[in-house]
């Protein structure tokens, strides 16, 4: 069985060729997911309100904010095979 690092790499490659581009949401979540598991928790100012995209990335990212890498990658790789379905 390979490890959550190498599951979590390969999801990464298989989001990129994903028939469809998932919603918004799904979206944001994956983003958030993968920051979390790379980045840790969130830091900096929240963006502005008129830097929208910015703005919904940091608010993603700040709703997994406690959440450990190793989960962060956990819960991507299991929406990623979701997403292939």
């Amino acid at each position: 069985m390979s490890t959550i690092k190498e599951q979590f790499q390969q999801a990464q490659t298989k989001v990129n060729s994903l028939a469809s581009r998932p919603e918004n949401d799904t979206m944001l979540k994956l983003y958030a997911l993968y920051k979390q598991a790379t980045k840790g928790d969130v830091s900096g100012e929240r963006p502005g309100g008129f830097d929208f995209v910015a703005r919904a990335k940091y608010d993603a990212w700040r709703e997994v904010q406690g959440t450990s890498a190793n989960q962060a990658m956990t819960q991507y790789v299991e929406l990623v095979k979701n997403l292939m379905k």
